[in-house]
């Protein structure tokens, strides 16, 4: 199982950690890694459709590797 680094942010309440895959798709991110199989598109697409109920307007960034 590959190693997620945490990242730590500062808030009014004191420290929130995020996995850093968490924490991208707070800022509209998706990262696409690896061989597509099934589970993965699914996973793709619950975050997209997420983000979208969150906001239509605004972009989403797809990384691709």
């Amino acid at each position: 199982m590959p190693l997620v680094p945490i990242v730590i942010e500062q808030t009014g309440r004191g420290e929130r950690a995020y996995d850093i895959y968490s924490r991208l798709l707070k800022e509209r991110i998706i990262c696409l890694m690896g061989p597509i199989h099934d589970e993965l598109a699914s996973l793709v697409v619950a975050q997209l459709l997420f983000l979208q109920s969150e906001s239509s307007k605004k972009p989403v960034h797809m990384y691709i590797n």
